[in-house]
């Protein structure tokens, strides 16, 4: 099980939290991965950055996630930690 911790601090809120939480609901439905991905919020995690959501994957810790980069994050950071797991 992937668990995808998605930071809902204040900083990360306004910096657009609720867009990515959104973004990685679709991706996961949508990619019928309910039953290996976990999506969860954390409070801050003390890696803000200027632009960006942080968010965890397992134990990794990534910043500056937008909706602009959400795409390569995706494909880069959750599918391939599904396909590692999966092997």
């Amino acid at each position: 099980m992937l668990i995808v911790q998605i930071c809902v601090g204040s900083s990360c809120h306004i910096k657009g939290a609720p867009v990515i939480v959104e973004m990685l609901k679709k991706e996961v439905e949508e990619n019928h991965l309910e039953d290996e991905v976990v999506l969860t919020g954390s409070f801050c995690t003390g890696k803000c950055n200027r632009i960006g959501v942080t968010v965890t994957v397992d134990d990794e810790i990534y910043t500056g996630i937008t909706k602009e980069n959400f795409r390569e994050f995706w494909n880069e950071k959750i599918l391939k930690a599904i396909e590692k797991q999966r092997s």
